[in-house]
């Protein structure tokens, strides 16, 4: 049978309007009931990456989250509502600022449902500890936000389940696979051990360009998507980007081990036409326009063709967020400005990623502005 993903259009943040929205995308897959039990508890994992606002486009809007909280508790459900976000060595001590600036916060409380945070672990096949709230909880909902990212293009259905992996654990993982492949390969790995049993996603207002964090930019597109199958809602969205679905790399692995579908004939897509809700392509992040170039040309040219980041001063607020997201330790404050070793720098961009004034910008090699990518 064909996985089946709803597109529905969804005008605003307005509460009405997304509740509408959500409750037809999920009625069209055939009703919460199709994927939750009644009277169960349940999971809730929106993307909060970091201290962001709602109308920021980084974070998962919580009127999305108040609208899935609703329809669970509708049957009955009790909600966990939680994130573990970005990989800053404090994410303890920032999590209820996280809560707090998002608006999740606020929407536990309204809806009166348990907000949680994911300290306590168990690990999984020996590859990464997982929060325990998968173990406790009977049912697991994602809702992620749709944005482009600099390091695997795009961060939406099971990109998002990085946020169920424990802590500061995310720095390890960054350092243990900082080739885009080996991440790749990771996040299958990840999707594999911890499936939601549905996702609905957040494209009302997504990010293009240098995302998913302050350096992205904010774009209307207006839609709410919902699907089972993490594969198959990342390959319609990638469409809807103007990139192929294999073009992302956690895709294209998830579907060679057969966890989901990405080819598009494959796939029943309800709601709205998928042509009709194409608009121009996503403006893509600057580091990725590497993958331009054949495989033995990058083999043969990446120590020429180089993306880092690199501080803004003017901007920066010395928060020292970079330098603890930094998973090889090479960022430090040096004569009251940040300073960065290049010769320990993997280009993960985390720092780019946490910095929540967008202070770090990418820039290019000489080869690489040469050669024109």
């Amino acid at each position: 049978m064909k996985p089946k993903i709803s597109i529905v259009k969804c005008k605003d943040y307005d509460t009405q309007k997304v509740y509408d929205a959500v409750k037809s995308s999920i009625k069209l897959l055939g009703g919460i009931q199709s994927f939750v039990k009644p009277g169960t508890k349940v999971l809730v994992k929106p993307n909060l990456l970091m201290a962001a606002q709602p109308e920021s486009g980084i974070v998962t809007h919580p009127e999305m989250v108040r609208a899935v909280i609703k329809i669970l508790k509708e049957i009955n459900c009790s909600v966990y509502l939680g994130d573990g976000p970005s990989v800053w060595g404090s994410q303890i001590e920032n999590i209820d600022h996280v809560y707090e600036a998002s608006g999740t916060k606020r929407i536990a409380e309204e809806e009166g449902v348990r907000l949680v945070k994911f300290d306590n672990k168990r690990w999984r096949h020996n590859k990464f500890p997982l929060t325990t709230y998968l173990d406790e909880c009977d049912y697991f909902i994602n809702i992620p936000k749709l944005k482009t990212h600099e390091f695997t293009l795009l961060t939406a259905a099971i990109k998002n389940l990085f946020g169920l992996v424990w802590w500061t654990h995310k720095v390890e993982l960054h350092k243990k696979h900082f080739e885009v492949e080996h991440f790749a390969r990771m996040l299958a790995d990840l999707y594999s051990e911890a499936k939601p049993s549905l996702t609905v996603v957040d494209a009302v207002t997504v990010l293009e360009g240098d995302g998913p964090a302050t350096s992205g930019k904010r774009r209307n597109l207006n839609l709410v998507l919902a699907g089972s199958d993490c594969v198959a809602l990342d390959s319609v969205m990638a469409v809807i980007m103007g990139i192929k679905p294999h073009d992302v790399l956690s895709t294209k692995e998830a579907a060679m081990r057969g966890l989901g579908i990405s080819d598009l004939n494959g796939i029943e897509i309800v709601g709205e036409d998928l042509n009709s809700v194409i608009g121009r392509p996503f403006l893509l992040p600057v580091a990725l326009f590497t993958r331009k170039l054949p495989k033995p040309l990058v083999n043969i040219a990446k120590k020429f063709i180089k993306y880092y980041p690199h501080p803004l001063h003017k901007v920066c607020i010395k928060c020292g967020a970079c330098i603890k997201t930094c998973p090889k330790k090479v960022i430090s404050m040096k004569r009251g400005r940040i300073a960065i070793d290049y010769r320990g720098c993997i280009s993960c961009f985390c720092c780019q990623e946490i910095c929540p004034v967008a202070a770090l910008e990418i820039r290019r090699s000489f080869v690489a502005r040469l050669a024109g990518l």
